[in-house]
Parts: structure tokens; C-alpha cells; sequence
């Protein structure tokens, strides 16, 4: 980790003190600066009081801040401090930034995108590792970034980063950089596709000729990606990546988790990254024959020969849904939540694998108007209740194999804490149904 002098002493700021805002204040400290914070959410404020840290209303001292870092959930246009951030922009860092800051030693690989960043850093991470690299997977999966600072000088760090995280920082600069797909998401807060795009290819614009940059030929909106970075002088290598990249390989390897689109898609990302780290096939295959797929991403909780029973609670809107419901086939589908700000749903590739759908969640109207003239349907309202519904149906089917497949294509927030929980509470189910049997 690179020893950061310009931070001593100097006045720091931390708006919105969730896990990010906490590791901040950790490596503030450690870096020797005079660090004070807040949090909107009064009970947040009660729970940092109890840690300690120094809670000040900073916005009230003028221009006596150095800095202000700014936790990702923080969106600046609709926060309580938003005056007064929009008048100090040059002042804003984010965590991503820092990071980079103390890891200018390490060869940094970092993958952004709508759908598949965790699957793709993890699988080039277990590339690197079975080539015995010294390597390790941060960012936006698991803990913050800054808990994982500490970096060897030939380390190399896989950084997944989202789109939250990107808008504000200014420091990023990696060796690899990618961006995997692009598809409508999170437009609630960067209010259209186009800011999105611009925002997602922040990844590349401070990269060097000495860089490179992957971008996916399959996805329609790569044309945007490469007409916004047109006037901005990107001096990185560009890489172009198609879903049939990786097609010499797939021969060779025995790996049912790289049979979706999905994942061939992620798979060819990191292969082409791998061979420019100079990896040869032979690694590349070993590693990937493997490689386990994360959990709630077309995870496999139960099957035999008649049911398949599969997790995909990490899919949250309805093109992630798709890998899925394009995978499987008589499936018996789980769908609903909090659904994605202007999230678009084209049934008529998928129709056919589909025998019925049952909603859950607080927004079931919404998803019965999405899917009522194109598969059959019912109002379960919640996943108990859907697990329940689709066994009576199952005993009137006598098809072989059938799918139960949880993919909701929105987020969980209605009824669960987060996609993890949700994903948990459906293998619970399926597992004590299966006790039963």
C-alpha cells in the first residue's frame, strides 16, 4: 500500500456512514488526516456515535473541507446536502478513488457492466490463481474496497465496479478495464440509457497506451459506448469482444455452468484478459473445468430427474432474467419485487420455455400487465406462497424435466433485505419440501 502524504492533516469530510462510509473513516485515520462525518438517517448517526467517530455538520464551516467523500448509495441531486455538493464538486472523491490512490503499485483489472461482473471477476480470478498469480477480487462485491488496501508490489486486483460507484470518482485508472454489457438499470437515479453510458465509460478515460479496454460486439448499446469515447482521446488499447470469442475453448471444456449465453458472454471477457496476461489455453481450460458458480446466479439448490430447482435471486431486472428463462426449459417461473425504473420486458424468445409464471411482491399489477398477453400467471404475492402453488401444479404435469426457477427481474426490497436473503429464503423452501419427500 502506497503511503499517502498529501491526506495528512488535512480536513475530510464523510457524507453517508454505511459499511463504505466506515471503511473511510478507517483509512482516513490511518493516513493521518482529521476526519469528521455524517449520515442522514438519524439511527445511522446513533450507531456511529457509539463507534466514536467525530459527527460534525460540515456544510456549515464554509470552505474549512479539504475533501468530501461521498458514499455510492449517495445520489447528489436528490440528497438533503445536494446545494451545497453541486457547489463543491472539485472537493468530491469516493472510496474508488482512495483506492486507487494506494494501490498505484498494483496491476489493477477492472469490470463493470449491467449483468455478469461478479461471475467475471471471479472467474478471472480463478484463472490468475490456478496460473499462480498473487491475486484478489475487491469492489462492489462483498466488503468496501478500502478494506482490502493493502497490496504487494506484483499483486494483481480485480475490481468490480458499479455504476454508483463510477459517477462520482475521478482517479480511475487500470491496466484492464471492461465493460461487459450494457442494458437499462438504476435509470431512477441517471434518469436515461445515455447518462448511463457515459457514466459506465468513465472506466476507460484516464487509461494510458500501455492499457486496454474490452468492450462486448454482441450488445447493441456498444455503438454508443464508442461514439461518446470518440472525442474524448482514449489512449488505450481497445479490445472488441464477441459472445464467440471463446468458442475454440467451450470445445474443450466440461463445464455445465458454461452452457448459457450469460456466461459465455462473461467467459469470453476473461479469457481475452487472461491471454493478454499471457496465459495459455491449457491453464485457461483447467481453471474453468473448476470454476463454481456464485450463489443466486443460476445457482442449482436441488435436482433429479424430474425437477430442476434453480436460484437466480441476484437477477434483478428483466435482461438478467432473461439469461435464465433462455437456459432452462419448462420452467415454472418465480418473478416479481421492486421492478427497475423504466425496465423493458420482451417475452417472445422465452414464451415457449415458460409454462406459467407466479408474481410475488408488493407490485404484482405491474408485472401481470408485463406478461398477461404472453404466458399464463398467478398471483402468489409471495415466494411461500409461489413454492406452494407451483407443487400443486406440478402434480397435474407429468413433464420431463421441469424448472422451478426463482429469477424475479427486480430488486427485493419490498419484502426482503437484499437479493441474498431472498435467494436464502427460496432454498430454505425447496430444501424443507424436499425433506418432506
Amino acid at each position: 500500500m502506497v503511503t499517502l502524504q498529501k491526506y495528512q492533516n488535512k480536513k475530510i469530510a464523510i457524507y453517508g456512514m454505511g459499511i463504505t462510509g466506515r471503511s473511510a473513516v478507517k483509512t482516513f485515520k490511518k493516513l493521518k488526516a482529521n476526519v469528521s462525518c455524517w449520515d442522514d438517517n438519524k439511527k445511522v448517526g446513533e450507531e456511529i456515535k457509539k463507534l466514536k467517530f467525530k459527527i460534525d455538520k460540515f456544510w456549515l464551516n464554509g470552505n474549512l473541507v479539504d475533501n468530501i467523500l461521498i458514499s455510492p448509495g449517495i445520489d447528489i441531486n436528490k440528497c438533503k446536502l445536494k446545494n451545497y455538493l453541486k457547489k463543491n464538486l472539485d472537493k468530491i472523491i469516493t472510496d474508488v478513488d482512495l483506492f486507487f490512490e494506494l494501490n498505484k503499485n498494483a496491476l489493477i483489472i477492472s469490470i463493470t457492466g449491467t449483468n455478469g461482473k461478479s461471475t467475471t471477476c471471479k472467474i478471472i480470478e480463478k484463472i490468475l490463481k490456478t496460473a499462480k498469480f498473487n491475486v484478489k477480487t475487491v469492489g462492489n462485491i462483498g466488503n468496501p474496497i478500502l478494506f482490502s488496501t493493502k497490496s504487494k508490489k506484483k499483486s494483481i486486483l480485480i475490481l468490480e465496479v458499479s455504476s454508483y460507484q463510477l459517477e462520482y470518482s475521478k482517479l480511475i485508472r487500470s491496466k484492464h478495464a471492461a465493460i461487459l454489457n450494457i442494458s437499462p438499470d438504476h435509470l431512477e437515479r441517471h434518469k436515461n440509457i445515455n447518462n448511463y453510458i457515459k457514466i459506465k465509460s468513465k472506466i476507460f478515460l484516464t487509461q494510458k497506451s500501455s492499457d486496454y479496454s474490452y468492450i462486448n460486439l454482441n450488445n447493441k448499446y456498444s455503438k454508443f459506448i464508442k461514439r461518446n469515447l470518440k472525442n474524448k482521446k482514449i489512449k488505450s488499447k481497445f479490445i472488441f469482444v464477441k459472445e464467440s470469442s471463446c468458442n475454440f475453448l467451450l470445445k474443450k471444456i466440461n463445464n455445465k455452468y458454461f452452457k448459457s449465453k450469460g456466461n459465455i458472454e462473461n467467459l469470453s471477457f476473461a479469457c481475452k484478459i487472461a491471454k493478454n496476461l499471457n496465459i495459455n489455453d491449457k491453464l485457461i481450460i483447467k481453471a474453468v473445468n473448476k470454476f463454481k458458480g456464485l450463489p443466486h446466479r443460476q445457482e442449482t439448490v436441488f435436482s433429479n430427474k424430474k425437477l430442476l430447482c434453480v436460484n437466480d435471486s441476484k437477477a434483478t431486472s428483466f435482461d438478467a432474467s432473461l439469461q435464465s428463462l433462455l437456459n432452462y426449459n419448462k420452467i415454472y417461473w418465480i418473478v416479481g419485487g421492486l421492478p427497475k425504473y423504466q425496465d423493458h420486458f420482451d417475452l417472445k424468445k422465452v414464451s415457449k420455455n415458460i409454462v406459467k409464471a407466479y408474481i410475488i411482491g408488493k407490485n404484482t399489477s405491474f408485472f401481470k400487465n408485463k406478461i398477461k398477453n404472453n404466458i399464463k400467471y398467478k398471483i402468489s404475492k409471495n415466494i411461500k406462497n409461489a413454492v406452494k402453488d407451483i407443487y400443486k401444479d406440478l402434480k397435474l404435469n407429468k413433464n420431463l424435466k421441469n424448472t422451478i426457477l426463482l429469477s424475479p427481474a427486480s430488486a427485493s426490497f419490498d419484502q426482503f433485505k437484499n437479493f441474498e436473503n431472498r435467494g436464502d429464503y427460496f432454498k430454505n423452501l425447496i430444501t424443507k419440501q424436499f425433506k418432506k419427500n
